[in-house]
C-alpha cells in the first residue's frame, strides 16, 4: 500500500508509525477535515513549496561550501593539498550522512519528521559558524581576501569551525534525499499522470538545487573573498531558518507515507534463510510463500513480483515441510516481495558503483578547479573575479541544459528509441559520464595553456580565469545527465519500503567520489614526490603538474564507462504487482505517455 487517509483520530492512533500527529492526512488529492469541509493536500503546490525549500537549503549549503578551500587557505592557512583533502573528507561526509537521513526516514521518523530534524540541525551548524567567524576566525576584520593575512586562530576557535561545518554536513546531508522523496510522495500513484509529474520534479529538484547555489557562487562568493565571511556566513544562516518555516508551514497539507520499519532486518532475514536451506532446491514461481490479497507483508508497501536474477535467493520464500510447522519465521521463511526487495539492492549496487568516479570529477570544482583560477589572471578591468565564482558557469549550464534536455533532446530521442522518456534513465546517466569525461580533458588542456603563461618569478599565470569556462559548462552539462538520471533511477527502482534509502545512493555516490578524490590526491602526492620533486599538486601549482591529475581522472572514467556498459545491459528493472486496479492504472500511464509521444 502506497499510501494511507488518516483523520485527526486515525493519525494519534498511528503516531508510533509516521510520528507525526498534528496534521491532517490524505492518500488523494483531497482530505476530510471535518464534516462537510475538504481540502486540498499534495499536488505541485506543496510540491513547489518543496522545491523552494531545497532551493534556500542549499543556498544556505553552498554559501559555506563553495568557498571553503580558501577558507581554508586563508583563514586557517594550510596548504593546497592539505586543505582540497580537507574539502573532500568534508563534501565525503555530507553527502554519506544522507544515508543516515534515508535509513531514519524509510524505518522510523517518516519523511516530514526527518526533514524537520535535520533542518534544524543545519540551521543550529550555521548559527555556530556565524558566531566563530565573528568572534574566532576573521581577526583583523577584513582578513582572508587574498592579500590580509588573519591571526592565528585560537583552538576553540578551531574546535567550533569544524563542530559547526560538521553540523552543517549532517543537517543538508540528512536533509536532501528525504525532502526529495518527499516531494515525489506529493503525487498520487493511484493517478495516471504521477509517473510524468514525479519525472518533472526530479528535474525541477536539480533545477531548483542549483537556482539556490547560484546565489551562493556569485553574490556570497564575492563578498567572502572579499574578506567579509562572516557576512556570507549569516546570510546563509537566514536562507536557512527562512527555508525551515516554509517547509513547516505547508505540514497540514502535505501527503504523508508511513515508515515501512527497518529494512536492515528485512534483507538480512532474507540471506538467513536462504543460506539454512542452502540444500534445497527453489520451487517453481507459483510455489514460492507470498501473502494473499493485493498488500504486501511489509508494512506501506506494494508486491513485487518475481524475477529470476539472484536465483539462490528464492530458496528463502520455498516453503519446506518445517515451515508448515508452527507459526511463520521471517528468518526461515520469506515472501517474494521481500526477496525481491534484496534482490533491488543488490541489482543496483553495481550501477551504483559505477557512478562513484563521476563524482570525482564532480568534486574538483569545489577544490582543484578553485585553486587552478586562483592562479590565472583574474581581473576584468578593476573588478577581480574571485575564482570560486567561476562555478556560475556551472550553474548556468545546468540550468539551461535542464531546458534543452526537457525540449529537446527527450523529444529527439523518443522519435528516435520509441521510448517515451526519450533516453532511459541508464542511458542518461551513461551520457553523463562520457559529458565528464570530456571536461577533465578541457581541464586538463586548460591547465597546461595555464603553465605555458606563467612568468619566471610569478605566482599567477597571464592566462584568462575565462578559459576555464568550458571545463565548467561541460560538468554542469553531465550533471543534467547523471545526476538527474540517477535520482530517477534509484528512486524508482527502490521498493516503496526504502524510497529515501533509494534516493540517498545518489548522494552517496558523491560522498564516495570526495573519498576517493582525498585517496588519489594522497596517492599522487606519495608516488610523483619519491624522487623529491614538488609532486603533480603543490602548494605553489606553478611547480606542478595539475593537468596529469586531470587527464588520470579521464582515463579512469574511460575505463569506469565501459565497466558500466556492461552492467547497464545486464541490470533488469523491478517488477511491481499490477493486479486487480494496478492493470487499470497500468493502462492508464500507458495512454498518457502514448499521448507524449503523438
Amino acid at each position: 500500500m502506497d499510501d494511507i487517509e488518516y483523520s485527526t483520530d486515525e493519525i494519534e492512533k498511528k503516531a508510533d508509525e509516521e510520528i507525526i500527529s498534528f496534521g491532517k492526512i490524505e492518500s488523494g488529492n483531497e482530505n476530510q477535515h471535518s464534516p462537510g469541509k475538504r481540502k486540498k493536500c499534495g499536488g505541485w503546490k506543496l510540491a513547489s513549496l518543496l522545491l523552494v525549500n531545497q532551493g534556500l537549503a542549499t543556498l544556505a549549503f553552498f554559501g559555506v561550501g563553495v568557498n571553503l578551500v580558501l577558507l581554508l587557505t586563508r583563514v586557517l592557512d594550510q596548504d593546497n593539498a592539505v586543505a582540497a583533502n580537507n574539502v573532500s573528507k568534508w563534501t565525503g561526509t555530507v553527502y554519506l550522512c544522507s544515508l543516515i537521513g534515508a535509513f531514519l526516514s524509510d524505518s522510523y521518523w517518516g519523511r516530514y519528521l526527518t526533514c524537520a530534524i535535520f533542518q534544524l540541525i543545519l540551521v543550529l551548524g550555521l548559527g555556530l559558524l556565524s558566531f566563530a567567524s565573528w568572534f574566532f576566525l576573521i581577526s583583523p576584520t577584513g582578513c582572508g581576501d587574498g592579500m590580509k593575512l588573519c591571526n592565528t586562530p585560537s583552538s576553540i576557535g578551531v574546535v567550533m569551525f569544524y563542530l559547526s561545518i560538521y553540523l552543517i554536513a549532517l543537517g543538508y546531508g540528512g536533509h536532501q534525499p528525504t525532502v526529495a522523496t518527499l516531494g515525489a510522495d506529493q503525487f498520487d500513484d493511484s493517478n495516471p499522470n504521477a509517473v510524468i509529474s514525479k519525472a518533472a520534479f526530479f528535474s525541477s529538484f536539480y533545477f531548483a538545487l542549483n537556482v539556490g547555489s547560484l546565489f551562493s557562487n556569485t553574490i556570497l562568493v564575492y563578498y567572502e573573498d572579499s574578506g567579509k565571511w562572516t557576512l556570507g556566513f549569516l546570510v546563509s544562516f537566514g536562507a536557512a531558518i527562512i527555508a525551515l518555516l516554509l517547509y513547516l508551514s505547508g505540514t497540514s497539507r502535505y501527503r504523508y507515507v508511513k515508515a515501512s520499519g527497518n529494512p536492515l532486518p528485512r534483507v538480512a532475514q532474507v540471506f538467513v534463510a536462504a543460506y539454512r536451506k542452502w540444500g534445497v532446491t527453489p520451487a517453481t514461481v507459483d510455489a514460492l510463500y507470498e501473502v494473499e490479497g493485493t498488500e504486501s507483508a511489509i508494512k506501506g508497501s506494494r508486491k513485487i513480483l518475481h524475477s529470476n536474477d539472484f536465483k539462490f535467493l528464492d530458496k528463502a520464500a520455498t516453503i519446506t515441510s518445517m515451515d508448515l510447522r508452527g507459526p511463520n519465521n521471517p528468518w526461515k521463511l520469506c515472501t517474494v516481495t521481500q526477496v525481491e526487495e534484496a534482490k533491488c539492492v543488490l541489482k543496483m549496487l553495481p550501477i551504483w558503483l559505477c557512478t562513484i568516479i563521476y563524482s570525482v570529477i564532480f568534486t574538483q570544482m569545489a577544490s582543484l578547479f578553485v585553486e587552478q583560477g586562483d592562479v590565472m589572471a583574474s581581473k576584468l578591468k578593476n573588478f577581480r573575479i574571485p575564482a570560486a565564482s567561476m562555478s556560475a558557469f556551472d550553474i548556468c549550464s545546468v540550468l539551461i541544459w535542464t531546458g534543452v534536455y526537457r525540449h529537446v533532446v527527450v523529444p529527439m530521442s523518443r522519435s528516435l528509441t520509441g521510448n517515451p522518456k526519450g533516453l532511459t534513465e541508464l542511458q542518461r546517466m551513461g551520457t553523463g559520464l562520457i559529458i565528464g569525461m570530456i571536461a577533465m580533458v578541457a581541464a586538463g588542456v586548460t591547465e597546461i595553456q595555464r603553465l605555458k603563461s606563467v612568468s619566471p618569478g610569478s605566482k599567477k599565470s597571464s592566462l584568462s580565469i575565462f578559459w576555464q569556462v568550458p571545463q565548467y559548462v561541460l560538468v554542469g552539462a553531465s550533471e543534467v545527465f547523471m545526476y538527474v538520471g540517477q535520482l530517477e533511477f534509484f528512486n524508482g527502482q527502490a521498493p516503496d519500503g526504502i524510497k529515501s534509502f533509494g534516493s540517498s545512493l545518489c548522494m552517496a555516490s558523491m560522498s564516495l567520489g570526495n573519498y576517493v578524490s582525498s585517496l588519489l590526491i594522497n596517492i599522487v602526492m606519495e608516488v610523483t614526490t619519491r624522487d623529491g620533486g614538488p609532486g603533480w599538486i603543490p602548494d605553489d601549482l606553478n611547480d606542478g603538474h595539475l593537468d596529469r591529475f586531470y587527464f588520470l581522472i579521464a582515463g579512469l572514467t574511460a575505463v569506469d564507462f565501459i565497466i558500466y556498459v556492461y552492467c547497464a545491459k545486464w541490470y533488469n528493472g523491478i517488477n511491481l504487482d499490477t493486479s486487480e486496479n494496478g492493470i487499470q492504472l497500468e493502462e492508464q500511464q500507458k495512454e498518457v505517455l502514448a499521448s507524449l509521444m503523438s
